[in-house]
């Protein structure tokens, strides 16, 4: 009997850590490890759109990071720059859909010009939903969710009774998105680093030792494979 192929994960976000242990253990220096991650950040782009996947969600750059030395931090601009500049193009023709989430306002103005032109050049695309999040925490995406909230209230546009979980979703930075079904953590951290907060309440966690320099398809099948193996019940007896 032939197997059933179960659907890949709508949603898949990826917190790609290693990048500075890949360099260190090569004795290169972290930035190349930052831009060798850039090849795999093209591999999973590539592979989740050939299995299925409707939203890739990846962690390019924490509000956290800002306190890296400066160079590196320049060093993360700049390559967030370079990436812009040379993946708008390839994306647009993989009919890849952009969206940048966080607080853009720390990065240069031309960065920020040419972030939103990515995204306007790439919105009427319908494949894959590629969202970056750069400068971004889920603390400051629950804070700025809470702000929106708090100014409609004010305006009388939204009556504190009407609050609840869904109004307060439609107000993050992934309100347009499916649920988070399966968070990935490359390098062996088994931690979520401020990451999503709100949107993976019900994920499913799956953290792997291999750096992501390293992370390829091989990687991302295990991931899902492991994903399939889970007993989703979002809080349900296990008999019901």
């Amino acid at each position: 009997m032939t197997a059933v192929k179960k659907p890949a994960p709508k949603h898949i976000a990826i917190i790609m850590d290693g990048n500075g242990r890949w360099a260190k253990s090569r004795g290169l220096p972290r930035t190349s490890g930052h831009q060798r991650g850039v090849i795999s950040v093209r591999n999973a782009v590539k592979n989740c759109a050939k299995v299925g996947v409707e939203t890739l969600t990846l962690f390019a750059f924490s509000r956290e990071n800002k306190s890296r030395p400066n160079k590196e931090v320049s060093l993360l601009f700049n390559l967030f720059l370079s990436v812009l500049n040379t993946e708008t193009k390839k994306l647009n023709q993989n009919n890849v859909h952009l969206n940048i989430i966080g607080d853009l306002s720390i990065f240069p103005e031309k960065t920020q010009k040419l972030a939103i032109q990515a995204q306007q050049d790439l919105q009427q695309n319908t494949g894959l939903n590629l969202v970056i999040a750069a400068n971004y925490s889920g603390q400051w995406d629950i804070v700025e969710a809470t702000k929106k909230i708090a100014t409609k209230s004010a305006n009388e546009k939204l009556s504190p009774k009407d609050i609840d979980d869904k109004v307060f979703e439609k107000h993050t930075s992934l309100a347009k998105y499916p649920p988070v079904d399966l968070l990935i953590r490359t390098s062996g951290e088994v931690r979520l680093s401020n990451f999503l907060l709100w949107d993976i309440a019900y994920s499913e966690l799956y953290f792997c030792n291999t750096l992501w320099p390293d992370f390829g398809t091989k990687d991302l099948n295990l991931a899902i494979e492991n994903f399939h193996a889970r007993d989703r019940r979002y809080g349900s007896h296990e008999d019901k």
